[in-house]
């Protein structure tokens, strides 16, 4: 399983998201720049230039139209998926944390950090109307006093985003009123990561605390735990096998008194149903921030601390295995 490297970041990569097709593969990290690459080979297709910070986030719309990125500069953008051209900006009074379309591709949403005196927003924009984006106007604001909102995602058929807090709390707020639908708190320490499943019925959310949970994306009901001994970035749920991967490792602060050997900087396997680990796959030079399957399931990214971008596509054996076992 010889992976592709992707050099294009001189920092350390924040989130890595594929496109729903699965043949573009979006990156960004603590630098200004937004990659897009072809999967497939690695070729950087592109960058979209103008951001002047840490870029936290990215999203691609369902036809892949537009890109969003949201950045520590203050501003959620949006781009032209093909020119690289800016759509559309958006002045934020702290920093930008979380964003994504809605399965639409008309709504987008975000998130603010909690700095500087400024409290923590939800925004939502229709980007029907023209005028919200102008007037720097969200059609809904939701405040969140309590605890930062770290992770955020649309849930199925838009009806309500799914947020992870500072404080492990998990809460659902409706797309329409903004009401707090439900509130759970399964992990004890900060959410870093949500991703849901390909038919949207289940999410899984990585933490600090050294776990990563499955859920369910309408009742938030816990369903499945998955253990480490170091703090959980990101996890993903792979689109064809009842398979998880989990990565994450030491605080970046702490990695340097340690091996790559003993810092655990791998990307784990585990089966989704019996909360197992089957395998690792060794390769980044610190922790990793973010994992990604493949919309086909025959492969997956991961983005690390060393600001590498590695895209495994798994060997004959893997398929095999899953279907004799």
């Amino acid at each position: 399983m010889k992976p592709i490297l992707l050099q294009g970041h001189e920092r350390s990569i924040t989130q890595i998201k594929y496109n729903r097709e699965g043949d573009l593969l979006f990156t960004v990290a603590k630098d200004p720049i937004v990659n897009v690459w072809y999967s497939v080979n690695g070729e950087r297709l592109g960058t979209y230039n103008g951001h002047t910070g840490a870029v936290w986030c990215v999203d691609a719309d369902w036809d892949t139209r537009h890109v969003l990125t949201g950045s520590a500069d203050n501003s959620c953008r949006l781009w032209d998926c093909e020119t690289g051209k800016q759509l559309a900006l958006v002045k934020t009074s702290s920093a930008v944390r979380t964003c994504g379309f809605d399965f639409g591709g008309n709504i987008i949403m975000f998130s603010t950090d909690k700095q500087m005196g400024y409290q923590c927003f939800v925004s939502f924009f229709d980007l029907r109307d023209p005028s919200q984006i102008e007037n720097n106007e969200p059609y809904m604001k939701i405040p969140c006093s309590d605890s930062k909102i770290t992770s955020a995602v649309w849930g199925p058929l838009g009806d309500f985003i799914i947020a992870g807090h500072e404080s492990g709390e998990l809460n659902q707020f409706s797309a329409k009123s903004g009401e707090q639908l439900s509130n759970i708190k399964e992990h004890t320490k900060q959410i870093n990561d949500i991703q849901t499943s390909r038919d949207m019925t289940m999410f899984i959310t990585a933490s600090k605390d050294n776990t990563a949970k499955l859920f369910d994306c309408t009742t938030l009901e816990h369903l499945k735990t998955f253990r480490t001994e170091r703090p959980v970035n990101s996890a993903a749920l792979s689109p064809i096998f009842d398979h998880v991967v989990l990565g994450g490792g030491q605080e970046a602060m702490d990695v340097t008194t340690t091996s790559t050997r003993i810092g655990k900087f791998e990307a784990r396997f585990f089966h989704l149903a019996f909360e197992e680990e089957f395998g690792r796959v060794k390769g980044h030079f610190g922790p990793i921030n973010s994992v990604a399957f493949h919309p086909d399931g025959k492969s997956y990214s991961s983005g690390g601390e060393d600001g590498y971008v590695r895209i495994h596509y798994f060997d004959p054996q893997y398929f095999e295995f899953e279907f004799e076992a």
